[in-house]
Parts: structure tokens; sequence; C-alpha cells
């Protein structure tokens, strides 16, 4: 009988060592671009998998860095690149950041519904956050003020936007600074000569995005580079992801997930 007790056991502990353990918690921080994905592919995952808990929360892309240089997160959403002093860091504190592409994405120009300008050259985007051009009338809209809202500058898509859209050129002082996308959104929308940018998962009808150098942003035009204003979006990690965390990205490149990528508003990988 303790024979067979003890192989029973022996058994069981092979069996669980085997089997996937989902019974653990994973923290999520970082990019409010990249929240929208983190929260759907969370909630599908802990559908299928009733054990697993996960935390995801937002903060901006350099949260989400800055969680995996200091270990108070599993994985870091970035709609950015890491920084080199950023990966100093990392490195002088033993960790070994890992980039992985979960989607694209393209950032939208927008403006207020009423605003009768569809269109900008690249140029002129520059001119106006920079603040060269302040009024509508100059790039033949109506003669009215216009205001410039930017996201935060702990935001990945104020850096991603700096680097494509004002070629590193500063932001005019007087802009609106908010500290999500869906604050940007809901200023336009509530602000007739305001303009301002936002992730393509982001965009609803109350607001307009802009046709930039003749091309609108979208899945096709964002895939092929047409658009210019187009960035990867990342979920980073503290070395080759392992147990549940290499799972959870794994679902999001899976069919399945980058389909709940489109679903959401961003650009598929596959």
């Amino acid at each position: 009988m303790n024979v067979l007790k003890k192989l029973f056991t022996a058994g069981s502990l092979v069996i669980a060592l085997a089997a996937p353990c989902y019974a653990e918690k994973l923290v999520i921080a970082g990019s409010t671009t990249v929240l929208p994905i983190a929260q759907k592919a969370a909630e599908e995952y802990m559908n299928a998998n009733p054990d697993a808990d996960i935390s995801v929360r937002g903060g901006g892309s350099g949260v989400g860095i800055a969680g995996i240089i200091d270990g108070t997160c599993d994985i870091g959403d970035a709609s950015r690149s890491i920084k080199e002093a950023e990966l100093d860091k990392a490195v002088a504190n033993g960790k070994q950041p890992r980039a992985h592409v979960v989607a694209m994405d393209g950032i939208c120009v927008i403006v207020n519904p009423s605003n009768p300008i569809d269109a900008l050259t690249k140029s002129q985007v520059k001119d106006i956050f920079t603040g060269k051009i302040s009024n509508w009338s100059q790039v033949g809209g109506d003669n009215e003020k216009i205001v410039v809202v930017s996201r935060d500058t702990s935001s990945g898509t104020f850096e991603a936007f700096g680097e494509l859209a004002l070629n590193k050129a500063k932001v005019r002082p007087d802009a609106l600074m908010q500290a999500s996308n869906q604050a940007v959104a809901t200023t336009i929308a509530e602000t007739p000569g305001a303009i301002g940018y936002i992730g393509l998962g982001y965009l609803s009808s109350s607001v307009k995005a802009l046709d930039i150098d003749g091309v609108m942003p979208s899945k096709e035009t964002v895939l092929s580079g047409r658009y210019p204003i187009g960035r990867p979006l990342f979920m980073y990690t503290d070395g080759n992801p392992k147990g549940m965390v290499k799972d959870f990205i794994d679902f999001i490149l899976s069919k399945e997930g980058q389909k709940m990528v489109e679903q959401e508003g961003f650009v598929g990988l596959k």
C-alpha cells in the first residue's frame, strides 16, 4: 500500500510538472495606446484560463519600460522603442529588456468634425504643432485660432509623433498636454478649433482623422508604409519570456490574438 501511495504521489508530481501552470499573477503596465490590446487579451486569456490573474494598467510607455527595469511589472507596454539611456539603466540593474512587436499603428492627426479641413501636408502638421502656423486660415480653413493638443512627455506616442511628424522639433509651449489617447480625443471632440493626435484604435465618429500627404491612416496604408506616421507597438519583457508571460504573448501573436488586435482598431501583423 505504501509503495502504491508513493507511486501515485510521484505520478501526480510528474503530471503537475508537465501541465501548464496558470495559477500565476501577471502584471502588465505602460502605453495607453497598447492598453486596449492588453486589456482585451487579458480578458480573453483569463476566460480561457480561469486560474490566471492578470492586472493591466496604463501610465504611458515610460512607465511600462521603467516597470521592466525595476521589476514591478512582467510586461511593459510601449508605443516606442526603448531609449539608449533606459537600456543602460536596465543593464546596470541586471535586466535584459526584450522587445516583442504585437501590432502596428498609425498615429492619426485629428480635428473636430466641424472643422472644414480634411487634409494637411506633413510639413503643415509640423508647422502647426511647433507654432509656426497658429490660425486655420493659414492652411485654407476658417479664420480661427488653432488649439494644439498633445500627449504628455511620458507618452510613447508623444515620442513617436515627435520623431515621425516633427523631426524632433519641440511642441509649442502653449499646447494642451494630455495623459492619454482618450483624453486627447475627448478634448478634440469638445473643442472646434483643436488639433491633436491619437492611435488608430482610438478613432471614433466624435473626431475626424486627416489625410496626411495624400494618404489616410488605415490598415492597408500603415502595413504598406504609405502612411507617413506609422509605428510598431511593443510589449517588453525581462529577457526571453517564460511560463505564463510567454504563453500570454504567444496568445496575442496567434491568429486569434491578431484578429482581436484588429477588432480593437489596430493593425494586425498577420
